[in-house]
């Protein structure tokens, strides 16, 4: 109860901003971090930073002062319920998503199970774990499909795949990555993701690329992707798209912000593709984007995403206490 009476009379306290650490997406996580370190900074919020792949991270945590902590990391061992579980543990309030939720929006497998258990629309799939996998399905695949690591983000790891002979070169590129691999239906249509911050979905955005599909490429070096907001689409259609991406972003446990990724094919239906706890967080990213669409600009967006931390962190002392 300490911290959370500091931080309602005292706003923030001292934050740190968590960012880096040692998965795929560190360079990205970096940029992020450097983004909302500025951000807090500018809004006279006492925010110091830490890349978590500092050896003596627990020990700087417990020892720093700190009264809440801002997670801009990316990927594994930051966006997967790790650096959650530790903040836990020495009762610093996050930004975010809490363990649960962080842990199966990481893993797309597990994600894509809950969403088909909740009626909730995703592309067909199989689990490549091993060669006589990739053996077994290659001839009964329906053609393309997308091959992806599980754990991963931004893309990295992806192949597109036409037909059986690209199997096996896009299985091996995504085992570099994951142990667990995904042979999922590729989708025709029209890629959009869906902000959510707190409650609220964003208004959607409309992802255009001249690449195959939207890959690393085209999210963070190409100047020919396009980000079409308003996206389009009838305004009825919007608010049913946005009610359904809050719905898959509930069910896998997920909270305080994030991005829902999807794809709307040619008659209309909806497939959800993914979903990410910690999106970027530079002033190109999409979450800060759909934001801005909306009349929020960046220092109020990580400023929200600190308060729905604190909010989210209150209720959890409440129900505890009630217990």
């Amino acid at each position: 109860m300490h911290k959370i009476a500091h931080m309602s009379s005292k706003g923030y306290g001292k934050v740190v901003v968590l960012m880096g650490g040692c998965s795929a997406e560190r360079e990205i996580s970096l940029l992020s971090g450097a983004a909302v370190l500025r951000a807090l900074q500018g809004a006279g919020i006492d925010a110091h930073g830490i890349d978590t792949a500092d050896k003596q991270l627990l020990d700087r945590l417990v020892k720093g002062g700190f009264s809440m902590a801002f997670i801009a990391l990316h990927g594994r061992g930051g966006e997967d319920g790790v650096i959650q579980g530790l903040l836990e543990a020495i009762d610093l309030p996050y930004t975010g998503s809490g363990v649960l939720g962080s842990a199966l929006g990481m893993d797309k497998l597990r994600t894509k199970q809950v969403w088909q258990s909740a009626g909730l629309p995703t592309p067909g799939f199989s689990v490549l774990s091993s060669l006589d996998d990739v053996a077994r399905v290659k001839d009964k695949l329906s053609y393309p499909v997308m091959i992806k690591p599980a754990h991963e983000g931004s893309s990295i790891g992806i192949t597109k795949v036409d037909d059986a002979g690209g199997l096996l070169a896009a299985w091996e590129l995504a085992a570099r990555y994951d142990d667990s691999v995904l042979a999922e239906q590729w989708i025709r249509g029209m890629e959009y993701t869906a902000a959510i911050l707190g409650d609220e979905v964003l208004p959607l955005i409309c992802l255009e690329t001249p690449n195959v599909f939207y890959d690393y490429a085209a999210k963070y070096e190409a100047d020919t992707t396009r980000y079409l907001i308003p996206c389009g689409l009838p305004a009825a259609k919007e608010v049913e798209l946005q009610a359904m991406s809050l719905a898959a972003f509930a069910a896998v446990g997920a909270s305080g912000w994030g991005r829902v990724d999807f794809m709307l094919d040619s008659a209309g239906q909806a497939w959800l593709i993914e979903i990410n706890t910690v999106p970027g967080l530079t002033d190109h990213s999409l979450v800060p984007m759909a934001a801005r669409a909306k009349g929020i600009d960046f220092g109020q967006l990580v400023c929200r995403i600190l308060d729905a931390g604190l909010h989210a962190r209150v209720r959890q002392v409440r129900e505890a206490n009630c217990v």
